[in-house]
């Protein structure tokens, strides 16, 4: 396996991973723009964009795009975060150009018809209202709202209702413009290929591509703050966060030990004493998200709405007492899953993929999978219990909680 980059005159880069040993190649067009860049007015319209592009081409209507992928047996899609926008497809290794060149078309060609943005403006209200009516996701973007009070990294990646539904053709075409720029992409792509021969394919099909400057977003300041939304449910749903670390932050490695020992699989403190033990929730894990300018580190729990002030009380105690120190053993077994998460990621052609093209918009290099395992090597348990107290000594924390019953009582 080897990792080769080029920067095309345009500013357009292009990274691939050669691996002859497979037959085919995941290929991915990773745009540097994300939910985080949109004004206020516009909230929502990087997500709905990338359903739009899907819809038809100068030459293309949404049903070629479909069967055109399909029949050769490859599948793509697209997906929006804060951070950025990606589209990508896997296929067999003869069929790279036929993907890029559905790739490129629907990046540079896409009509964003009026009919078709009707429609597909009742789709995302339909995945508005999905969201909000599953209590264990749309906790989180009130989570999101609570760290990054009046952000723009606080809002939701679909956007409100109404600010979807005053979505125009133009105001998508010229988003399109602006931020669809050669400065802003990336071309990733994994499996049989030869990178020169990948270079001149992207080169060809991405000639039209303006080279624009690198769009930069605002700077994320974590606020902390409380959120509490009153349902009739079953259970309530607890999130909560602290401030966390960004991606190049020196404590990144440790954060990501820490979250791994308090809730990250089932041999975590918390799935252990809170599920296993006492029986007080069936979901409960921890978790960090990362930025390039900022990250926090989060925990989440559904329990009954009367046993959360007998589940509240154990989970500070995990917390606390991973600050005194993390035992050998959970300390060990921490850094074995981060190590051997990284190593399995290598092997999935679509995961390496999104990795490639990820550090490549984050770092604009790709980190040695050696240099990443010295990281966690390098993490000491002393390190993880300064983390650990840093979090449960902080006056900062943010809280979002869906159900019914004594919502106030819920506390960190």
């Amino acid at each position: 396996m080897s990792v080769e980059i080029t920067r095309l005159p345009s500013g357009l880069r292009v990274v691939s991973e050669s691996r002859k040993s497979i037959q085919t190649v995941a290929v991915g067009v990773w745009v540097d723009i994300g939910a985080r860049h949109e004004p206020k007015q516009l909230n929502g319209i990087t997500h709905c964009l990338e359903h739009m592009l899907f819809k038809g081409t100068k030459k293309r209507t949404s049903r070629d795009i479909a069967f055109e992928i399909e029949a050769v047996g490859g599948h793509m899609n697209a997906y929006t975060s804060r951070d950025n926008t990606t589209y990508y497809a896997r296929v067999m290794k003869d069929d790279m150009a036929l993907a890029l060149d559905l790739l490129s078309d629907i990046v540079l060609n896409s009509t964003c018809a009026d009919v078709e943005l009707k429609r597909e403006k009742e789709v995302i209200l339909q995945e508005i209202g999905q969201a909000v009516d599953t209590p264990d996701d749309i906790v989180f973007d009130h989570l999101q709202v609570a760290a990054y009070r009046d952000q723009p990294i606080g809002r939701t990646i679909l956007g409100e209702p109404e600010t979807v539904r005053a979505l125009t053709r133009g105001d998508l075409q010229s988003y399109l413009k602006a931020n669809y720029t050669a400065a802003n992409i990336v071309i990733s792509a994994v499996g049989n290929l030869d990178h020169d021969k990948l270079v001149g394919m992207v080169e060809e099909k991405f000639a039209a591509l303006e080279p624009g400057t690198p769009k930069t977003a605002e700077q994320a300041v974590y606020t902390g703050g409380r959120i509490v939304e009153k349902r009739d449910l079953e259970q309530v749903h607890i999130a909560a966060a602290w401030p966390g670390c960004s991606f190049a932050h020196p404590d990144y490695y440790a954060l990501q030990v820490y979250s791994t020992i308090l809730g990250g699989g089932m041999s975590s403190r918390l799935f252990q004493e809170v599920r296993e033990e006492r029986g007080l929730a069936y979901s409960v894990y921890s978790f960090t998200s990362s930025h390039k300018d900022t990250g926090i580190f989060g925990l989440y729990a559904g329990t009954g709405p009367d046993m959360a002030k007998d589940m509240m009380p154990v989970i500070k105690g995990e917390m606390e007492a991973v600050a005194n120190g993390p035992t050998e053993e959970e300390f060990t077994i921490a850094r074995a899953q981060l190590k051997s998460g990284l190593m399995m990621a290598l092997e999935a052609t679509t995961s390496r993929m999104e990795q490639l093209g990820r550090q490549i918009l984050v770092f604009d290099r790709i980190l040695p999978v050696e240099e990443m395992i010295e990281n966690v090597e390098a993490v000491a348990k002393a390190d993880v219990a300064q983390i650990a107290s840093k979090i449960v000594s902080s006056n900062s924390t943010s809280v979002a909680i869906i159900g019914g019953g004594d919502l106030d009582s819920i506390t960190f």
